[in-house]
Order: structure tokens, then sequence, then C-alpha cells
């Protein structure tokens, strides 16, 4: 009795610490799988922290409104600032230059541009707001350049000696001389001007008071030995246009003028050589009814801004046709103002612009991402001139109340749309709208382009020819070896394909781009004929095994058969690689590469999608094998038993019972798989060319997001446009993934309950 006890008491004791290892174990788990939750979670918001400053839309502060006196009767014709946006700078048509505080309006410093006697003002004109060159056209056929200056000089305060006060002190300088510049030899006053100074050239173009358009160019050269500076002059008459002149715009590259007249039309000149300009073309910008009330060039000098009295805003810029001539072409309407366009200012260095209307409103413009970011009404005057600071973080307004408004402005992502990121975007200098990523550019004056829709076709590109390669081969494989192969060739396959999965795939990338990619260069007829002769060798390979006779196939052991393809699978690859070269002889010129580009228009790349396949479709495979195979090989052995008992063959026993049974695993494993393709990295950063294109071709390369994100993260400024794309693009891949996965895990689901009751 006190034996079974014991017993009683130690079976408890087993009994006890099993159910408190249960209990630990599944607290570990609960604890294991909300801190995988918590992590993913985690990751999601930190990147969507990053990505959704660039979704908000610009803001501005109220407008302050301030009178900063002005000498009467003179008119204001011209709004700047110093960099910092605390310092605004007024400038009269009558030479009255008038720095203020940008804050409260306090007059800081006032200054008269001095001219010769006898002389007077008649025009004015600014040139690009990046280079703050401005020039008066005087009374006498001449004109005076100068720009706003900012000594800049810093002081201890006396207060506390470790800090520094900054001041600031404005002036004019005169970079061309002050002198002034003779525009007109017969010496007739300057109606209007167009005007542009860079370095140590100078370029105006001039209406005179007797309707005659004149350029003067002045190009300066410097003694490499003494430093002394010579300057050319280069006058010559333009020919004239129809209708009265309303405006002269010059581009800050001094090589196009465009002449707003006759109400609708702008006449383009080409003025790069200075000695025989020529008119291009007259092009009717608006349609009969409507007038160009006012125009500005973008920065960079390429596009054309216009606005009409009816409240409508546009790009236009020259487009290439085929014939290798430039027309100037409209590319995109704006959201109108509600009033007549009265003014526009450019932004310094971006693509942006303000515009004023007689109903007292302004909006600021985005030309890239064809976007109106934000409206703001100023009062019921008419706005006369607007002007936006160098760094775009204020503007700068004027109404015919001969008020001074001015606020700050938050406008750091203008670029930024949904057309700009997903859709076809009509960028400056292109024959036609594109999907395009350039993140970087050799210089300022070209528009960053930030179409994230090449980088996602090039995903899933990557991924669906890396799926193309791996799914037949994994599945398939994967259910021989579970299903016919023999016990021991199974010991021995499965762990050497599972293996392969801890080959490290910056080796694949490598090998296939300095390896694989010239090979198939070379043999790229040999190895188009090796992927077509593969298949159908394996089935003339089975026929011809069920032909032989008994006595010879009776050796070879049950589920050992696939061995023998491997010799079969070595001379097809020989024979094909070996006919490949006198194929290429014969039929493409020695060369199909070639062959494909000039004769067909296919564009061939050494580092293309078909290499990408290869090598990212070998990384794939196992991870697919795996899974696959141990969903195969764990259905139950009394259903294969009792379907094979009544009568079925193996074949039908494997598409009736055992595939049915499998398929939520076969199903999760090339969704495991398609996720490894989607975030794959250093394969397609180095087996590929990394050019953002969309096109389908099997002979181009691409760009995908993880190699993006991989290649440019390094070289984006924190907290940029481009560095957060970078993020957005993580996030989309994100999403991708996390869609992806849960449709799959619901289809697995809905595919286990219907087949669970086999």
């Amino acid at each position: 009795m006190e034996k079974i006890e014991s017993n009683i008491s130690r079976v408890g004791g087993y009994t006890g610490q099993r159910m408190a290892k249960d209990k630990l174990f599944k607290h570990v788990m609960t604890f294991g799988g909300l801190s995988v939750i918590i992590a993913i979670s985690a990751i999601f918001f930190y990147l969507a922290s990053v990505v959704v400053p660039i979704f908000m839309p610009a803001q501005m502060d109220d407008l302050q409104k301030f009178l900063v006196p002005k000498v009467v009767p003179a008119a204001t014709v011209h709004l700047s600032s110093e960099e910092q946006a605390e310092i605004g700078v007024r400038m009269s048509d009558r030479g009255n230059v008038t720095f203020f505080d940008l804050r409260d309006g306090r007059i800081m410093a006032e200054e008269k541009v001095a001219l010769p006697e006898g002389v007077d003002f008649s025009s004015f004109a600014a040139g690009d707001p990046s280079q703050q060159a401005v020039a008066y056209g005087l009374s006498d056929g001449r004109m005076l350049v100068l720009e706003q200056d900012f000594k800049v000089t810093f002081q201890v305060d006396p207060a506390d000696h470790e800090k520094d006060i900054r001041t600031i002190t404005p002036t004019i300088a005169y970079p061309a001389g002050s002198e002034p510049l003779l525009v007109d030899g017969a010496g007739r006053a300057l109606k209007r001007l167009a005007v542009q100074h860079s370095g140590e050239n100078t370029t105006a173009v001039a209406q005179t008071e007797d309707g005659r358009l004149v350029m003067a160019a002045f190009e300066g050269s410097s003694n490499m030995i003494t430093g002394e500076v010579t300057t050319e002059r280069f006058g010559i008459e333009l020919p004239p246009v129809q209708g009265d002149i309303s405006q002269l715009l010059l581009e800050v590259k001094q090589r196009d003028l465009y002449v707003v007249h006759d109400g609708r039309f702008v006449s383009h000149y080409d003025v790069m050589d200075k000695q025989s300009p020529r008119l291009v073309q007259t092009v009717a910008l608006v349609p009969e009814g409507e007038t160009i009330t006012a125009a500005t060039i973008l920065s960079g000098g390429f596009s054309l801004i216009i606005g009409t009295d009816t409240g409508k805003v546009a790009q236009w810029f020259q487009v290439r046709d085929a014939d290798n001539v430039n027309h100037l072409t409209h590319i995109r309407s704006f959201k109108p103002m509600a009033g007549r366009v009265t003014t526009m200012a450019p932004e310094h260095f971006r693509k942006g612009f303000l515009v004023g209307d007689d109903r007292g409103n302004i909006g600021l413009y985005y030309a890239t991402s064809n976007r109106l970011l934000l409206t703001r009404s100023t009062g019921s005057e008419p706005v006369r001139v607007v002007g936006i600071t160098p760094r775009a973080n204020a503007v700068m307004v004027e109404s015919a109340g001969e008020t001074i408004q001015s606020a700050r402005v938050e406008n750091d992502f203008p670029e930024i749309s949904f057309s700009a990121l997903w859709q076809k975007v009509w960028y400056e200098s292109y024959q036609e709208p594109e999907y395009n990523w350039q993140s970087s550019a050799a210089t300022s004056d070209f528009e960053p382009k930030f179409s994230v829709a090449p980088l996602t076709f090039g995903t899933l590109k990557a991924a669906f020819y890396a799926m193309l390669v791996a799914v037949p081969l994994a599945v398939l494989g994967a259910i021989f070896a579970a299903y016919f192969m023999s016990p021991k060739m199974r010991s021995v396959v499965k762990p050497s394909i599972e293996i392969m999965e801890a080959l490290p795939t910056v080796i694949l990338g490598f090998l296939a781009g300095l390896w694989l990619a010239p090979w198939v260069d070379n043999n790229l007829a040999g190895t188009l004929m090796a992927i077509f002769m593969l298949p159908f060798s394996f089935v003339i390979a089975a026929y011809l095994w069920h032909l032989l006779p008994e006595r010879l196939t009776a050796g070879i052991g049950a589920g050992w058969e696939a061995a023998l393809l491997v010799p079969v699978i070595i001379l097809v690859i020989y024979a094909a690689i070996q006919l490949g070269h006198p194929v290429e002889a014969a039929f493409f010129g020695g060369n199909m590469p070639h062959w494909l580009t000039n004769e067909l228009g296919i564009t061939y790349e050494q580092r293309n999608s078909l290499v990408v396949g290869i090598a990212m479709g070998f990384a794939v495979i196992p991870t697919i094998f795996s899974i696959a195979e141990d969903a195969v090989f764990s259905v139950p052995k009394h259903l294969t038993s009792g379907s094979l008992a009544l009568g079925a063959t193996p074949w039908q026993t494997l598409f009736f019972v055992v595939l049915l049974t499998a398929s939520p695993g076969i199903f999760s494993a090339i969704m495991v798989g398609m996720g490894r393709a989607v975030g794959e990295t250093m394969i397609v950063l180095m087996a590929t060319g990394n050019t953002a294109v969309m096109d389908l071709s099997i002979f181009t390369g691409f760009r995908t997001l993880s190699a993006n994100i991989g290649v440019e993260m390094p070289e984006a400024a924190v907290g940029t446009t481009h560095y957060r794309l970078l993020f957005f693009s993580a996030l989309v891949l994100f999403a991708f993934t996390f869609v992806v996965n849960t449709l799959a895990e619901l289809v697995r689901q809905r595919l286990r309950e219907k087949y669970s009751s086999l």
C-alpha cells in the first residue's frame, strides 16, 4: 500500500512539474509573440514619423503689415531680402533703395542710385534671383547694373564675452562698374529692359523709345599675369516683333530671350551667339480673348511661367522634336488664381514661384509637383509686387495700398505630390512625360526627380523573374523529393539544398555581376537555347527511360531515377552552349546582343533581368524548397495508403490527395520566397545596371527600392526630401510585405479549412 501511495505521489510530482513547464513555456511564447508585434509596430511608426512630414501642407504665418516710407512719386519695382530673411530690400523706379527690418518695417538704411547729370531713369529689370543683380535703364540708352550687398561683422558682446554680436550692414554694389553701360548706340531711352549678370559677363536686351529691339553683351576677360580685366562689347539690333511689347525676359545663362507682345504672343530668340542672334519662333500662349498679364522664368532658366487676365497660370518650356528642333511647348496648367494675375516672383533655387492678383490674393506654386501649395488674402487692394527670400522661408508683398506685408513660410517639401511620386512627370528639357528617379544633378538648375514608380516596378520585376526561375524548380523538386525520392537519396539532397541558403547573397551578387553577366553576354544564344531545351530534354529522357527493357531499368532502385537526369542536364547545357555560337553566326550576324539592339530595337544591357532572375532564383530556391518539401512530406501516410488501396495510381494520389493536403504549406513557401525576393538587396545591387527604368524586357536592367536605399542612404542629407523619400521607399516595402503576407495567411487558412477533412 505504501508503495502504491509513493508511486502516486511521484506521478503527481511529475504532473505538477510538467504543468509548470507548460505554463512557463506558454508565457515565454506569449512574451515572444508580443515582442515581435511590438518590434514590427515600432519599426512601422518610426518609418512613418520620418515620412509623414513630406506630405504635410505648406504653412504660412499671419501676414504682418507695416508701412515703409517711400519717396513720392516713386513706385516699388522690386522686393527682395538677405539670406537670413531679416532685412528686406525695396527698390523704386526712381533709383531709391530702402533696407528695412522684415519684422517691423523699421528702416535700416537708404541709398539713392547716382546718375550722371542730365540723365534720368527710364526702366528697371531684375536678373535671376540667385544672382541678385538688377539694372536701371536710362534715358540716354545706357544702363546701370547694381546688386544688394550685406556685410556681416561680429563683435564681442560687452555683457557676455563668450558671445558674439552679429551685425549686418546693408549697401548696394556695382558689379559691372559704377559707370553706366551702353546698350543702345543711338542713345535713345530704354523703355523696357531685360538683364542678366554672371561673373564677368553681362547681357541686356531693351526696347528703345522709338520701338527698336536692341541687345548689348559685355564679356569680360582677365589677364592671367596682371589680373587686369578687359570688357568687350557686342551690340546688335534684333528682328522686330508684331504688336506692342509688354515684357522682356532673358534667362540666367544668357542664351534665350522671350518677348511677350501683342497681348497673347511670345517670341523666342536664340541669343547665345551674341554677334548673330536669331528669332526662333513666335507662339500664341493663350487663346483669343485672353491676355498675358505677367510672366517670369523659373530658377535654372528653362521654364517660362505665364499668368493671364482670367487668373490662369501655366508653364511652358522648350521641347526638342524628332528633327532636333526646339519648340516652346505647353507643359502644364496650374490651379488658377481668383483674379487677374498682376505679378510673379520665382524662388531663388527651386522650381517654386509666387503669384499675386488684382483681388489682393497671393498664391504659392510649385512647378514639378503641379501644386498650388497655399493661398492668402492680403486685402482687397490689387497686389503690385511680390518677393521671395533666398531660402524660400518668407514672402514679401506690396499692394496698391502702398503697405508692405511679410510672412514666414514653412515649405520644405514642395516637390512631393501623388502625381510626382507615382505618375509620369514632364521634367524640364525632357521630350515627354516620364517616370524618373534622379535624386541629384550636377547643378541646382535641374529639378530633382523623385518618382518612386520605376523603383517599385523594378522591385516587382526582380521578384517576378526570380520567382519565374525559382518556383517551378523548387516546388517540383520538393514534390519529387518528398513523394518519389528514395529515403537515402533524400537524406543527401534535402540538407544539400538547405545549406545553400547559408551562402551569403553578396557572394551570389558578386558572381552574378562579375562572372555570370559577361558569360551570358558572350553566350546569349546558347543560354536561351539551354533554357528552352532543358524542359523538353526531361520529357524526352523520361520517355526513353520507359522504352528501355525492364532488365536494364530493374537495377535502378525506385526513387533513384532523378540521379540519371544529372548527366542529361550537363549534356544539354554543353550542347546548347556549343551550338550557340554557330547559331549566332548563321542567324544573328555573329553577335546576338548587337543584333537585338540594331535589328529589333530591343535594348540589351549586360547586367539584365535574365542574369538577376538566375542569380536571385538560385538564392530563393532553398527557402521555397525547404518549406514545400516539409509540407508534402508531412501529408499523413494513411491518406496516401488509402488512396492507393482504393485503386488510385501514384500520380492520381499525388494530384488529388497529396497536393491538396499540402497546398497551404506550398502556398506559404511561395509567399515566403516572394518576400525574400522582394527584399533582396545585394544581388540586384551588383547584378543590375541600377537604372530606374520601367521596361518589362528580360534584356534590360532596373533599380529596386531596397537597392536604391542601400546606394543612396549614405549620401542623403538628414531631413531633406531625398532622405525622407528613402524612408518612404522602406515604408512602401514594409507595407507591401505586410499586405502580401496578410493575404497569404488568409489564403493559407482558407486552404487548410477546405482540405482539413481529407
